[in-house]
């Protein structure tokens, strides 16, 4: 069934199976033309084709295509994998793979596919074909300061699907257009693609032009970059890696799936030995910019979801509570506040105003905030 209040799709395609040639991309053709605002589209055996808008799923009745088969998911999956031997390997060795694909003129996708009770399932993003910018984002334009920095890390933090990937592309999008500098991206799978302007970029793929990250990354401190983008931290080499870069002068920007600034410091912590975090802590409070952390609230009137974000900067502050951890009961939270008018901004403040301007209800506010009874005393 359908979400409520979102009604099924039927779309006007006759499709009689996935085996017709070209089949494939008319049905992802006609899944995106069907309505306004899809982020996913879901292949499942046993149910029809979906799409995922503003985080709800809605089924897609296609003509002649009541229900996906195994066969239908995985005549779908090779479509999209194609000649790709590395993600068919990975696909039979790991029971999931990552690919990129796209719709010529129309949009690109970051393909997953993933084995389930023996068959194929499929999930694929939407990527837009036009880097957004910050303004189209709901981002604040204090983000443009990022483009002012010569070295150090910049993060991207949030969960699955709130938005890391777009805001990743409008920042390098504004180096890209304000700076000469020489910019080279690793990405599992290319995501957005980037022209050159003002500065030169290379976008590298793991698999098909790298076989780790952590070998793009060793190479990439060879090629002389300015910038590195990282499409996400996952492990402690990644880590200690990225921490090499930025102490060496690069600028590295990369994404975790943490839900805000402190989780993502405890995160990276604890990836390293007991041992080595007294080091870790260090460095990090010395490397470390800005933490750029969302979270995607449904809006009142039903029209899509408006971000929410916390950002913390690098001052005294902040790196005195990321190099010795919390002291005498003092939070992270507790540093932003201290902070006043430097730019850095709390998830449950960003909340609170959504409410008081009526663009977010009470009850989508209390389950996004960190402190919902925090919240609710001031909204009261």
């Amino acid at each position: 069934m359908a979400a409520p209040g979102m009604a099924p799709i039927a779309i006007d395609l006759e499709v009689a199976g996935a085996t017709a040639a070209g089949a494939t991309d008319a049905l992802l053709s006609a899944m995106l033309r069907a309505t306004e605002g899809v982020s996913d589209l879901i292949f499942s055996p046993g149910r029809p084709p979906q799409v995922e808008i503003h985080g709800q799923l809605v089924p897609v009745h296609v003509a002649r295509l009541p229900v996906l088969t195994a066969d239908h998911t995985r005549h779908i999956a090779s479509d999209l994998i194609g000649n790709n031997k590395q993600a068919i390997n990975t696909l039979r060795e790991q029971g999931a793979c990552d690919v990129s694909y796209s719709l010529p003129g129309q949009s690109r996708f970051r393909v997953n596919i993933f084995i389930q009770r023996g068959s194929c399932a499929i999930v694929m993003r939407v990527i837009p074909t036009d880097i957004p910018d910050f303004a189209g984002l709901g981002l604040p334009p204090s983000l443009n300061e990022i483009a002012d920095l010569k070295h150090g890390i910049v993060l991207i933090t949030g969960g699955v699907g709130t938005g890391k990937s777009s805001t990743t592309a409008a920042i390098l999008d504004c180096i890209n257009r304000s700076r000469p500098y020489h910019i080279i991206t690793i990405e599992d799978p290319i995501e957005f693609l980037h022209n050159h302007k003002l500065a030169t970029i290379h976008q590298r793929e793991l698999h098909s032009d790298s076989p780790t990250v952590s070998l793009a990354l060793r190479a990439a401190l060879r090629q002389s970059p300015k910038v590195i983008v990282l499409g996400e931290i996952r492990d402690r080499e990644t880590t200690e890696i990225v921490l090499d870069a930025a102490e060496t002068g690069h600028l590295v920007i990369s994404s975790m799936n943490t839900p805000d600034a402190s989780k993502t410091v405890d995160r990276i912590i604890c990836t390293f030995s007991p041992s080595e975090q007294w080091s870790v802590r260090t460095r990090l409070a010395k490397t470390f910019r800005w933490i750029i952390s969302q979270r995607l609230l449904a809006r009142a009137d039903g029209r899509g979801r408006v971000p929410a974000i916390e950002i913390v900067k690098a001052d005294a502050h902040t790196r005195q509570w990321i190099e010795y951890g919390p002291q005498n009961g003092l939070t992270l939270l507790d540093c932003i506040k201290a902070a006043g008018q430097e730019g850095m901004q709390s998830f449950d403040d960003e909340i609170e105003k959504l409410v008081r301007a009526g663009v977010v209800d009470l009850e989508t506010a209390l389950n996004h905030a960190t402190n919902p009874t925090g919240l609710r005393q001031k909204l009261q």
